[in-house]
């Protein structure tokens, strides 16, 4: 039987065991390394060379002690170096096992941590909906059908379309509708008479340039920003929602997030900012629209208004209803401060998913695009469809009402931005964009100046001539919101590359 080193895998020339370890090893080679290290090689214990016992072995051949010769002196050097570097081949194995076992320990917590903090992130998010669920003022009403007696509303060329009131369109609220629309109409005479000082001109509109670039907003796991709006009120208040599921509340000229909001289970496909509440409105395709405290960051009401993914989010100007469309084939209008539905309209002839949802500037009457390329016009106080324009040839993505009132602009899936006149009910400027260009986002500025569509890049033109001023192409992904800052001063955009970017000279 032959002895083998535990250092050094060879047989010994002077064997010796440790009565530490009771290992066989070359008494040069752990002379050496107690040297070094004071301690036993295997077990780490103390060790002294004294501890040593030497094996008795008998060598037919014994090696010769080297001479003074310069052939065994460089032989010896050999030697040393070989010992030197089976020493340190050994320590490195010893650290090496010790890294994995460490490495082990750390992943086991780690993903014992993250196991702790989903399954806590859930009861929170279940214990924050059964409080909203509690309050007196969030008295939720699922969306139910129509009953058989109740009469269904004549659209546009005699249609019949169903009408669910869950609580009613009384006469109290159409009067408060009325008395806001004549408002706003007066208002809106007065200012078109001029346009506003601190406006910026086309020509400074055209050396808009990158200024600031945020990334950080939502997570870098589930990356995309998919819906944008900035407070009218305050525009430097940027509303961001994420593919993250988050909302995020973003101060532009602090450069940091104010509120991160979260309850909803799916990506967020709208939001909007409350023009004079510390209020933020959200919805998803889990079916439920949020509204959110932005000082106290939770969510104070869910409203229930659709069976399926809500597509379209717009306030109405008097700040206390929102008006939703659904993939569910239906519109409903809903009392913020109840959230209750007061009413759900859908037309049963034409039978397709709504794709996106826009109140006029007066908010008497509103748009919707649907699915099979239609965009379809209704009056709110009688519910009914009032007036179509057909034209495009793709799934409508996204509407917007100038503030005159007087036009709108529709994007398609079919790389046309089509611009109508709503007093004479028909199409008067269609846009050809590059093939395959996709349009997710349309916005007129506050004055009506400016039009800027999000998709493929960002592109701004200005009304009347309906003429390039602007093209900006610094997204890498595809660009999902766009919004202008007071008297068009920025303009702010947001994309799946995960980046909010804002643009001003």
């Amino acid at each position: 039987m032959s002895l083998v080193c535990a250092i050094s895998n060879e047989v010994p020339e002077h064997p010796c065991v440790s009565p530490v370890s009771s290992q066989v090893f070359e008494r040069r080679l752990i002379e050496k390394y107690i040297a070094e290290n004071g301690a036993d090689p295997i077990n780490g214990q103390p060790l002294s060379e004294e501890q040593l016992i030497d094996i008795k072995v008998s060598h037919p051949i014994r090696p010769k002690a080297p001479s003074a010769t310069s052939i065994p002196a460089i032989l010896k050097s050999l030697q040393d170096e070989w010992d030197a570097v089976m020493l340190h081949s050994f320590t490195l194995r010893q650290q090496l096992q010790t890294t994995r076992q460490e490495l082990s320990h750390a992943l086991y917590q780690h993903d014992a941590a993250c196991r702790v903090i989903a399954r806590l992130t859930k009861e929170v998010t279940a214990a924050r909906e059964a409080l909203a669920t509690l309050k007196p003022q969030a008295g939720l009403i699922a969306p139910q059908a129509t009953p058989a007696s109740q009469p269904a509303a004549v659209g546009a060329g005699g249609e019949a379309m169903e009408v669910s009131e869950q609580v009613g369109m009384t006469s109290e609220i159409i009067q408060k509708l009325q008395d806001k629309a004549t408002v706003l109409t007066t208002e809106r005479k007065k200012r078109g008479k001029t346009v506003p000082e601190d406006l910026i001109r086309a020509e400074d509109l055209s050396k808009f340039r990158q200024v600031a670039s945020h990334a950080g907003l939502h997570s870098a796991s589930i990356p995309g920003i998919i819906s944008l709006d900035l407070c009218p009120t305050d525009t430097n208040k940027v509303l961001t929602g994420g593919a993250d599921k988050n909302v995020v509340v973003f101060d532009r000229r602090e450069e940091q997030i104010v509120a991160t909001l979260k309850g909803h289970t799916k990506k967020v496909s709208s939001v909007i900012y409350h023009p004079a509440q510390s209020v933020v409105f959200s919805a998803s395709p889990d079916s439920t629209i949020r509204v959110w405290s932005v000082s106290g960051g939770n969510c104070v009401q869910v409203i229930r208004a659709h069976e399926a993914s809500v597509t379209g989010l717009s306030l109405h100007a008097t700040g206390d209803y929102l008006l939703s469309s659904s993939e569910d084939q239906y519109w409903a209008f809903s009392d913020i401060q109840t959230g209750r539905v007061l009413t759900k309209v859908t037309d049963e002839t034409a039978g397709c998913a709504l794709t996106c949802a826009q109140f006029h500037p007066d908010g008497l009457i509103f748009g919707t695009g649907t699915a099979d390329s239609q965009i379809k016009i209704w009056d709110l106080k009688e519910r009914t469809n009032v007036a179509n324009f057909p034209g495009h040839s793709g799934p409508v993505t996204s509407i917007a009402f100038s503030e005159n009132g007087y036009y709108l602009a529709t994007g398609a899936q079919d790389s046309s931005l089509k611009l109508w006149d709503l007093r004479k009910l028909k199409n008067f400027k269609t846009i050809t964009l590059d093939n395959n260009y996709e349009v997710k986002s349309l916005v007129f500025d506050q004055s009506g100046t400016y039009l800027a569509v999000g998709g493929s890049d960002i592109r701004v033109y200005i009304c009347k001539q309906w003429s390039e001023v602007l093209n900006f192409s610094d997204h890498s992904g595809l660009v999902t919101g766009v919004a202008f800052g007071e008297h068009a001063q920025f303009l702010a955009s947001t994309g799946m590359d995960r980046s909010l970017k804002f643009y001003s000279l």
